[in-house]
């Protein structure tokens, strides 16, 4: 039971209370928890705040503003409460482990200069003079970008068949709240599934894995795979969030043609790549071979690169040895210089 001396209190704070209000940082000591209803004979009455409540709550007439607030961690935040109707001699904000603030103005701003609380519920309430109170919660999202996103294959073969089933798992690391995040799986540009986080109570950050089954086909030894997590906050929160996108992987790949011509004394222009990075293997007429570094006449021939990565494959390369473009100068100048000397000779 609440003591009467409460709402003596407060109605002496309010005889001796003058000024406008202003803003406020709730990190006073908590007061007992018999403040919450100081008249313990009238019930408490909440502000209207969704559709289908009764016909007692719309009796409380006051106002916050915004009513939902979207707030990064370690941001500043700040809320107006406002009343408007005759009858009410003062409102407050009370926060959770805080001291209730109280004014005896029409308006109180709650604000905090740094939000580190991924929990707090602040409420502002109103003290009628009939002897009671009402109350209304604001909407309060404290919110975390991941720190970061990868993504991997589960229970795959490096040499997948057609129809195969395996896993994609995206891992999203220490986001908040869960409830908001959304994850996307691509393969190239092209939006495999989206799917939402199944931990929705849990406000402070998580890290979270989804997965996504996949069924082989022809085209998945050519694809790129990746994800991406976002936040999505509603029209209250901040509307162009960076997209967080994990690496991409893919299988094997050649970056030069399966017929290559490179000029003598080139650099030897094949790399093979790939994510994860592919273990190669070189082999010319069935032997293991190092891939050359500057290509000569002897280089010449055909090529099978083992690659083994994400999936395994095998390339074959043809390559032609083209004569330097100095040689061939260097020929013609000789021959040149040999026919001038024996047109001299011969007019001697």
């Amino acid at each position: 039971m609440a003591s009467p001396g409460w709402a003596v209190a407060l109605m002496l704070f309010q005889l001796f209370h003058s000024g406008t209000s202003y803003p406020v940082f709730t990190s006073t000591p908590s007061l007992p928890p018999e403040f919450a209803l100081p008249f313990p004979n009238v019930s408490l009455v909440a502000s209207p705040i969704t559709p289908g409540e009764s016909t007692q709550s719309v009796l409380c007439p006051l106002k916050i503003s915004p009513s939902t607030v979207v707030v990064r961690f370690g941001d500043p935040v700040k809320a107006n409460c406002s009343i408007q109707r005759m009858g009410y001699f003062g409102i407050g904000w009370e926060v959770p482990l805080n001291r209730p603030n109280f004014t005896s103005q029409g308006f109180l701003i709650w604000s905090v200069e740094k939000m580190t609380d991924w929990t707090i519920k602040p409420v502002c309430f109103a003290l009628s003079e009939q002897g009671g109170q009402c109350y209304s919660k604001l909407t309060l999202i404290v919110y975390k970008p991941p720190d970061r996103v990868s993504i991997t294959f589960l229970n795959h073969s490096e040499s997948p068949f057609e129809g195969d089933r395996y896993t994609l798992q995206c891992h999203v690391t220490e986001v908040a709240p869960a409830e908001n995040v959304l994850v996307t799986f691509y393969s190239g540009e092209k939006m495999l599934a989206q799917m939402h986080s199944n931990t929705s109570s849990e406000k402070k950050p998580v890290t979270q894995s989804f997965t996504l089954n996949i069924v082989s086909s022809k085209e998945d030894t050519e694809a790129q795979y990746w994800c991406e997590a976002k936040l999505e906050l509603g029209p209250e929160g901040p509307q162009h969030l960076p997209v967080m996108a994990s690496q991409r992987l893919f299988a094997p790949q050649l970056s030069c043609p399966v017929k290559l011509k490179v000029t003598e004394g080139e650099r030897f222009p094949c790399e093979v790549t790939g994510n994860p990075q592919p273990s190669v293997t070189w082999f010319r007429n069935g032997q293991i071979v190092a891939p050359p570094s500057h290509l000569n006449k002897k280089d010449a021939g055909n090529y099978t690169i083992q690659a083994k990565g994400l999936f395994s494959k095998n390339f074959t390369v043809e390559v032609k040895i083209l004569p330097a473009r100095g040689t061939a100068n260097s020929c013609c100048g000789h021959f040149l210089l040999l026919v001038l000397l024996t047109q001299m000779i011969t007019h001697v």
